[in-house]
């Protein structure tokens, strides 16, 4: 498998000969996390899904910003703290989450519970003569790391020619950035400088190597997140390891809404709540795969209800395959190879989830094909079952189960409709569809027999 490297911008081999250890930087718990989280959330989701499936263990780890300006602001404007703001915010997100069927992290470190390694590592930098303190905080010094802007691709004398000098003067260059702050605004901590909080940057660099090692295999985020936390990162943790920080770097492409950038000001946030409301958790993910994951995509109402009636015809595959209980009457063996190897390779070649969906939606056409063409055997719907949950699992897509007993109802009631439209008896057969209508039951008429399928509630469609 190969992934695009922000840093060395070229496809770099992952080694899944061994178990991979991925870090992804999570979100600052101020507020309700939105479309932008969910894309990023996703894709790292699928990614850990597709080689999990490969049979490679997998350590996820994935922190929460739960010590920031933003977090303390908003724990002042509704006068609490910023531990009940981060707290209640962390549990919004699990609902959230859980709600897109994304697997939980093998661990969600907090900054809040590693202060103790992030000063050490502070101290180490210190130590090594990178960091240095002032009487407002500690900082990083940018000038002792001759590499820094290297993946961002900015070089250091135009950082310095455009930068505006922060309130400390007596930080030695205005592109040195604070490890340490010093504060007497709860929450603080103690620490050999005084009491405080950390940094942003520094949190994911302790965090990080201490539950993956100096060297693991992929670190990723938002594309927002290259310049400056990714580059800081890389900067204050090679200081202090002497070695090289994470072997790629993978950046998911921005949510734009209808063209334009997300901005609370302007009052386009969609929040993660708000879509699964309307569109349920299959639609959300079959939009934040639409794309190649590097690439910017666009919120829209109609990409979203292209996505709705593709996941329609998802669903009747599903229910065509459990009614299907006829002859074979093609070979599809050599089909279903070929949609696998391609669906596979889709992911392997630069995780390019929007091919991968291109071959799982063939799959679904040609099942479909085949009950309308009264050719879909009850052998041949047992290979497509087997490709068809796998791909499913992959790409995190859920179709809600049924139980044995609401199958046996809707059976029943299908044969009272069919024997009261026998007996022209038609405000009966009425009623029942209408009831049918009401559990969300469709029927699909073939040659001599009528199935059903149960179609998701999506708010959107009313």
């Amino acid at each position: 498998m190969k992934l695009q490297d922000t840093l060395s911008k070229l496809e770099q081999e992952v080694d899944i000969s061994k178990n991979v250890k991925i870090y992804l930087c999570g979100v600052t718990v101020y507020d309700e996390s939105h479309i932008g989280h969910a894309r990023t959330i996703i894709v790292f989701d699928v990614l850990r899904k597709y080689l999990e499936n490969k049979g490679v263990e997998i350590e996820f780890i994935q922190n929460f910003t739960d010590v920031d300006d933003k977090i303390i602001n908003r724990a002042n404007k509704e006068n609490t703290t910023a531990e009940e703001i981060s707290r209640k915010y962390i549990e919004n997100y699990y609902t959230d989450f859980d709600g897109l069927n994304v697997k939980r992290a093998t661990n969600y470190p907090k900054a809040t519970e590693h202060i103790g390694d992030i000063i050490k590592f502070i101290e180490k930098l210190i130590e090594k003569d990178i960091a240095y303190a002032t009487k407002n905080g500690v900082y990083f010094s940018v000038s002792k790391f001759p590499e820094y802007g290297k993946l961002s691709k900015k070089k250091i004398d135009e950082l310095q020619s455009g930068a505006r000098i922060e309130v400390d003067e007596e930080k030695k260059d205005p592109l040195d950035f604070a490890v340490w702050k010093l504060s007497d605004k709860e929450p603080t901590w103690d620490s050999p400088w005084g009491k405080g909080r950390p940094g942003w940057h520094i949190e994911c660099s302790a965090m990080s190597i201490k539950y993956l090692g100096e060297n693991f295999d992929i670190h990723g985020g938002g594309r927002d997140l290259i310049f400056p936390h990714h580059e800081n990162e890389i900067a204050q943790s090679e200081s202090c390891t002497d070695s090289q920080f994470a072997k790629i770097w993978m950046h998911v492409g921005m949510v734009t809404i209808e063209g334009e950038k997300m901005s609370k000001s302007i009052g386009n946030v969609k929040s993660i709540k708000h879509v699964i409301e309307n569109w349920g958790p299959n639609i959300i993910r079959l939009f934040c795969l639409s794309g190649h994951y590097s690439k910017p995509i666009d919120y829209s109402e109609e990409l979203l209800k292209e996505n709705l009636i593709k996941w329609r015809q998802v669903e009747t595959c599903h229910y065509e395959l459990i009614h299907a209980n006829s002859e074979n009457i093609e070979n599809i063996d050599e089909f279903i190879q070929k949609i696998g190897t391609d669906f596979d390779n889709a992911l392997d070649g630069d995780f390019n989830t929007h091919l991968a969906l291109s071959a799982f939606f063939q799959l679904v056409k040609e099942t479909n094909r085949l009950a309308a063409d009264e050719k879909l055997g009850k052998e041949n719907s047992q290979i497509i079952k087997k490709e068809l949950k796998r791909m499913l699992q992959i790409l995190g897509l859920n179709i809600p189960g049924i139980t044995e007993n609401e199958i046996q109802e809707i059976d029943k009631l299908i044969i009272n409709r069919e024997k009261a439209r026998e007996e022209k008896n038609y405000d009966d057969a009425d009623k029942i569809r209408d009831k049918l209508n009401e559990m969300n039951i469709e029927l699909i008429d073939h040659k001599g027999k009528t199935i059903w399928m149960r179609k998701e509630k999506i708010n959107a469609e009313k």
